[in-house]
């Protein structure tokens, strides 16, 4: 019986690797397989008094070599992710594009056809691994666009590592058949899809269209993530469009030789020069799908947000968009925090990776693989001023008053940073120390600002054992880091007279809650994704949301009929909207930390003006 019993449990923690695993479901038929034979021989051997101890050791060797062999043999296939959840959905009509005819495929309910999987630029791969994109290719005959087209290179887990993650991050992992598979990686990740509202017939009134960039550092992401898909929005009318981009080396590496093979003279960023090409194949395209391209909004998260940013000032994008809608990122500062960098820094990363790898052009990284360049040691995760792209460094822009967007939507979190920090100790002994990182001669300023003994945040992630000065410190990096771009960036758009609305998410839930990215479920309706995670309040701000959204898209303006009153900043109104079970215009909790933020990056400023 107790030997039963341990087979039993490690049979039971072999299943649980098994699905924890993504293992195919021939793999949990070996395990019980072997489990059973494992006991049936046991007992064989006894009934026939020919068991002893070097039998049982060779048996258990045996059944856990099995159980290894098993995890490697069975381990999950790389697919691409179906573009709807419902099994066998109804095929679209076909749709007429430049490079040819698709088709796409209805939601459940057939409110929504969805597109997945167009290209819109050609393949990045070979002489085009280090190149600005080109023209997409034509295809014959009819392109089934049913499934999300591979995430672009970059580093990623094991399909078990990403199982504890959504387990203990996320806490919105479930146990079910049909996801036995990992998401596709590729060089050719270029695709983009369209989600469209279903329309009576008649119905041809141009629909505008939200165009959204997915964040992850411009180091990871991928275009058919569940938070950020358009079913939900579309049905308020608007046509939503998201897509994949080259990451990391891919899309940052940055070389004076590339210049030589580039036919507009710029080197570098290659994923904002993918996001313009896919900007561009909306504009020219769009109006195949019911779109209006003169009613198109850029939005982002993130990385997404600060990428929003660069396009509202690259000479490229001119005329290609209305409004904008920015999300816990930008890149308007005088010396932004992430996600931009010096042309300077830009090459000194660039060599790195050319002697990480042992070559001395760029030519020669060509036949380095793919793999091996996304996981390089150098820092590959922000854009530069290339010339082509962008032209200077994006508050010049503003400060002419050349940028793009006509308004702007944007907000931060109230625990932006927190995940960020979960590694590092606060204490009241080493906390200006910590703020000097982000604020310079001005640490010790913050912290009569921010004392180290700031109340405690209410913690979704373990601090215990960080330090006495946790809060205080997670309270300034996440101002730093994420929300003052939009103090800037509001600040810029009041001066120009331009409609600004900025919003603070303060929703308190058992996922995400109000950390970075928090927001994400709800402005674009996809709660539902998530059963048991999520309670009638936040349904019911999310419904406020995505309305908020689908307005700003259609007008310029939130503001809608049965919504609460979002007032918009100008000179003398500065407050911003609470979105939480209450919603209400509030101060902006972090005007003081601002405050010497503004300081520090003037002295950056004035210490590059005296060089």
């Amino acid at each position: 019986m107790a030997f039963a019993i341990w087979v039993v449990i490690v049979s039971v923690i072999n299943l649980l690797m098994l699905e924890l695993s993504k293992n195919i479901i021939l793999g949990w038929i070996i395990a019980i397989a072997a489990a059973v034979a494992m006991i049936a021989i046991r007992i064989i051997f006894v009934n026939r008094d020919k068991f002893n101890k070097k039998k049982g050791l060779i048996m258990w060797l045996a059944f856990i070599a099995v159980i290894l062999l098993n995890l490697s043999l069975t381990s999950p296939p790389y697919k691409r992710v179906p573009a709807v959840d419902n099994k066998n959905p109804e095929v679209t009509a076909v749709v007429h594009v430049k490079q040819g005819d698709l088709t796409g495929v209805y939601n459940e309910d057939k409110s929504v056809k969805v597109y997945a999987g167009i290209p819109y630029a050609a393949a990045p791969v070979g002489e085009l691994r280090f190149k600005a994109p080109q023209e997409a290719e034509s295809w014959d005959g009819v392109r089934a666009c049913d499934h999300f087209g591979p995430r672009a290179m970059q580093p990623v887990d094991s399909p078990f590592v990403d199982s504890l993650f959504h387990i203990l991050g996320y806490h919105d992992y479930e146990f079910k058949f049909g996801d036995e598979y990992v998401e596709e990686l590729s060089e050719d990740c270029l695709y983009l899809n369209v989600f469209a509202p279903e329309r009576e017939a008649g119905d041809e009134e141009k629909l505008p269209v939200l165009f959204f960039i997915h964040g992850g550092s411009l180091k990871i992401g991928t275009s058919s993530y569940t938070e950020y898909r358009g079913e939900d929005l579309a049905k308020e009318g608007v046509i939503v469009v998201n897509f994949a981009y080259r990451l990391g080396t891919l899309a940052n590496y940055t070389a004076e030789d590339l210049k030589d093979e580039s036919l507009n003279g710029s080197m570098g960023n290659y994923g904002l020069l993918d996001q313009i090409a896919a900007l561009n194949w909306v504009y020219d395209n769009i109006e195949a799908f019911g779109g209006d391209k003169d009613k198109i909004t850029i939005a982002g998260e993130s990385a997404g947000a600060s990428s929003v940013n660069a396009l509202c000032v690259s000479p490229l994008t001119e005329g290609k968009f209305r409004y904008a809608i920015a999300e816990s990122s930008g890149i308007v500062a005088y010396e932004p925090y992430h996600t931009f960098r010096s042309v300077d820094k830009a090459l000194e990363e660039g060599e790195k990776l050319r002697e990480e790898f042992g070559v001395s052009s760029s030519a020669e990284l060509m036949d380095i693989p793919a793999e091996d360049l996304i996981n390089s040691e150098s820092e590959q995760t922000a854009i530069t001023i290339d010339g082509y792209a962008l032209t200077e460094q994006p508050y010049l822009t503003y400060l002419k008053g050349e940028n793009h967007e006509q308004a702007l939507l944007n907000g931060f979190n109230a625990k932006e940073s927190d995940p960020f920090m979960m590694d590092k100790e606060a204490t009241s002994e080493n906390y200006v120390e910590l703020l000097r990182e982000v604020v310079g001669d001005y640490a010790e300023e913050m912290a009569e600002v921010v004392p180290a003994d700031w109340p405690e945040r209410d913690q979704h992630f373990v601090i215990d054992k960080l330090g006495d000065a946790k809060g205080a410190l997670n309270t300034v990096y996440s101002a730093t880091w994420f929300s003052y771009s939009h103090e800037l960036w509001n600040n810029y758009l009041i001066a120009q007279g331009k409609p600004c609305f900025e919003y603070y998410f303060t929703k308190t839930n058992d996922s995400l809650s109000n950390y970075h990215s928090g927001e994400m479920p709800y402005a674009y309706g996809n709660l539902w994704r998530h059963p048991g995670l999520y309670d009638d309040e936040d349904f019911a701000l999310s419904d406020i949301m995505v309305k908020y959204w689908a307005n700003f898209v259609k007008s310029g303006d939130p503001n809608g009929e049965g919504l609460p009153k979002w007032e918009m900043k100008t000179a003398t109104q500065s407050k911003l909207l609470k979105l939480d079970t209450t919603i209400e215009m509030m101060d902006d909790p972090n005007k003081d930390i601002y405050a010497v933020i503004d300081k520090y990056q003037d002295s950056l400023k004035a210490e590059q003006d005296n060089e």
